[in-house]
């Protein structure tokens, strides 16, 4: 399992989210990405994108004037 980072900030939707999805994609099952990001959207966007393809938001909130949104990937399956 690894931990990797996403830095999106300065971007609108729905790059966040796009961007998360091609992160996403290049991880295995069980990895953790940190996304970082300054769009307040990105506060209900990423994590309904992840219930819809099957990965576990385990942090989603403000911190510092960021959003910052991590999250395990789900399985090989639901990653791609």
């Amino acid at each position: 399992m690894g931990c990797y980072s996403l830095d999106v900030r300065n971007l609108l939707c729905p790059m966040p989210v796009i961007r998360t999805q091609n992160r996403i994609v290049e991880l295995n099952a069980g990895d953790i990405l940190e996304v970082r990001c300054t769009d307040p959207g990105a506060l209900q966007d990423i994590p309904a994108w992840c219930r819809i393809n099957g990965h576990e938001v385990l942090r989603n909130d403000i911190e510092n004037g960021e959003v910052v949104v991590i999250v395990r990937v789900g399985s090989a399956e639901s990653a791609r």
